[in-house]
C-alpha cells in the first residue's frame, strides 16, 4: 500500500491539454503587470502615513522577499510547467493534501478578489457617471472578461499585454518626472533636497512594521505568470525569461516610486492618503489633470486584476480537478479553454459583490478576513516545495534546472524566516491579527479535507 503522506505518481503537466496561445511578449508583460495593481497606486498611501520616509525600507525588505519567492517559483515552474503552478509543485514535493490546501485557498482568494476589484472599478466609473448603480458596472465588467476568457487564451494575453503596458508606462513616466523634479530641472519646480526626509522614522519601529505589512500585500500577483506559462508556446523558456526580466524592474517600480513620493511630498500630507501618493505627487508638481489621469490608471489596474484573476482561478481549478481534487465539470475543456471553470469563477466573484450589499456588516467582512493572509500561506508552500524539490531535480533530472534559486538552500531558508517574521508581526497588530487567524483557520480546514481525501484515495 502506498504511503498516505505521499502521492503515488507525480502530478501531470496539465498544460498539454490546454491551448498554447500565449506568446513571450504576453508572459513578459504579465510578469511585470501582475504585481502593479491598485494596491500600489492607492493603498500605499496608508503605508506612507504610518512609516513616513522609512516606507522605502519597508518596500525594499518586502521586495527582496518577493524576488526570492518569484525565483523559487520560477525554478519549479520552468522544471515542471503546470497550470496548477505552486499547487502542483506542493503536491509533488509535500503530498496531495498540500496541493489541495494551497490550490483551493488560492482559488477562494482569486474569486473574492474578482468581486473586490469589480467594486473598486465600478466606484471610479460611478464618479464619472454620477447616479449610476455600482452593481450594473460590475456586471458589465464581468461579462466583458467572461467573454474574452471563454473565447481563447490569447484574448486574455492581449488584454493583459495592453493593460500591463499602460501601467508600466504610467509608472515609468511618473519616475521620470519625479527624478527631474528631485534634480530641480523640471520646469516650475525646485529641488526639494532632503527636507522631507528629516524625520525618517516618525512613528518609530511600530510605524515601520505597519508599512512593511502594507507593502508585503501590495506585491501580490506574481503567481499569474507561472500559471500562464503552461499555455505559452514554449513554457520552459517562457517562464524563465519572464521571471528573470521582471525582477529588477519590479524593484525599480516599487522602491523607486516610493522614494520619489517621500522625497517630493511631505509624508504627513493628508493628500497622500485621501487621494493616493501618486495623485498627491503629481498635484504637487503642478501636472494638470493629475487626478483624472490616475483615476484612469487605477481603473485599468483594477480591470487588469479582474481579468488576471478570472483566468488564474479557472486554471488553478482546472489543475486541481485534473489531479482528482475537485468537481470534474470544472476541468471540462472546450476549444482548449476550461469554460465551466471560467464561468464558475465569475459567478462566485459576482456573488461576493452581492454579499457586499446583502451582508456588509458580518458575512462580507468575515470573507475579507478569511483571504487576508492567504498569499503568505501560498508563499510558504512555495518555499517548502522548492526546498524539497530542488534536491530531487538535481538527482533525477538536472537538465530541468533552467532557472536556479540563488545560494540554495541558504536564501530559501532566509525567505522562510522572513515569512515567519511577517506572521509574527501580523499577530502583534490588532488590524491584521484577525486576518491571520481567519486565513490560518481556512488553510487548516482545507489541509484536513485534503489529507482525508488523500488517505481515502490511498486505501483504494
Amino acid at each position: 500500500m502506498p504511503s498516505p503522506t505521499r502521492t503515488e505518481t507525480p502530478p501531470q503537466t496539465e498544460g498539454a491539454s490546454l491551448a498554447h496561445g500565449l506568446k513571450q511578449r504576453h508572459l513578459s508583460m504579465i510578469a511585470l503587470g501582475g504585481v502593479i495593481g491598485a494596491g500600489l497606486f492607492v493603498g500605499s498611501g496608508a503605508g506612507i502615513a504610518a512609516a513616513g520616509p522609512s516606507i522605502v525600507i519597508a518596500y525594499a525588505l518586502s521586495g527582496l522577499l518577493v524576488m526570492l519567492v518569484m525565483r523559487m517559483l520560477g525554478e519549479m515552474s520552468a522544471a515542471y510547467p503546470s497550470s496548477g503552478s505552486f499547487s502542483a509543485h506542493a503536491e509533488r514535493a509535500i503530498g496531495p493534501w498540500a496541493g489541495f490546501a494551497a490550490g483551493w485557498s488560492f482559488w477562494v482568494l482569486l474569486c473574492t478578489a474578482v468581486g473586490l476589484e469589480g467594486i473598486g472599478a465600478a466606484k471610479i466609473v460611478q464618479g464619472w457617471v454620477p447616479g449610476s448603480p455600482q452593481w450594473i458596472w460590475v456586471a458589465l465588467f464581468m461579462l466583458v472578461f467572461l467573454g474574452t476568457n471563454l473565447a481563447a487564451v490569447k484574448n486574455f494575453g492581449e488584454f493583459e499585454f495592453w493593460f500591463a503596458a499602460l501601467k508600466v508606462g504610467a509608472i515609468s513616466l511618473f519616475l521620470v518626472l519625479g527624478v527631474l523634479a528631485i534634480a530641480g530641472v523640471l520646469p516650475g519646480t525646485d529641488a526639494p533636497g532632503t527636507s522631507h526626509l528629516a524625520h525618517f522614522l516618525p512613528h518609530g519601529g511600530q510605524g515601520l512594521v505597519i508599512g512593511l505589512l502594507a507593502s508585503v500585500f501590495a506585491y501580490g500577483g506574481l503567481e499569474t505568470v507561472t500559471i500562464a506559462a503552461a499555455e505559452s508556446e514554449d513554457p520552459v523558456r517562457g517562464v524563465a525569461r519572464a521571471v528573470r526580466t521582471a525582477m529588477w524592474r519590479i524593484a525599480v517600480f516599487y522602491i523607486g516610486s516610493m522614494a520619489v513620493v517621500v522625497t517630493l511630498v511631505p509624508w504627513d500630507s493628508p493628500e497622500v492618503v485621501a487621494r493616493g501618493p501618486y495623485v498627491a505627487t503629481l498635484d504637487h508638481l503642478g501636472i494638470p489633470g493629475a487626478a483624472r489621469l490616475m483615476d484612469v490608471v487605477v481603473f485599468v489596474a483594477l480591470l487588469s486584476a479582474m481579468n488576471a484573476n478570472i483566468y488564474g482561478s479557472s486554471r488553478i481549478a482546472f489543475s486541481l480537478v485534473e489531479r482528482g481534487q475537485g468537481p470534474k465539470a470544472l476541468a471540462k475543456l472546450s476549444g482548449g479553454v476550461p469554460r465551466i471553470g471560467v464561468l464558475t469563477s465569475c459567478v462566485v466573484g459576482f456573488f461576493c459583490v452581492l454579499l457586499s450589499y446583502w451582508r456588509p456588516d458580518d458575512v462580507f467582512p468575515w470573507l475579507l478576513n478569511m483571504i487576508g493572509a492567504v498569499i503568505l500561506v501560498v508563499w510558504i508552500f512555495i518555499a517548502v516545495s522548492q526546498l524539497l524539490l530542488r534536491r530531487r531535480i538535481e538527482r533525477e533530472a538536472p537538465e530541468k534546472l533552467v532557472v536556479r534559486m540563488w545560494a540554495f538552500p541558504y536564501l530559501t531558508w532566509v525567505a522562510l524566516a522572513g515569512m515567519a517574521a511577517v506572521f509574527v508581526l501580523m499577530a502583534r497588530q490588532p488590524d491584521t491579527r484577525v486576518q491571520l487567524y481567519s486565513s490560518g483557520a481556512m488553510t487548516v480546514v482545507l489541509a484536513a479535507v485534503g489529507y482525508a481525501w488523500q488517505r481515502a484515495r490511498a486505501k483504494r
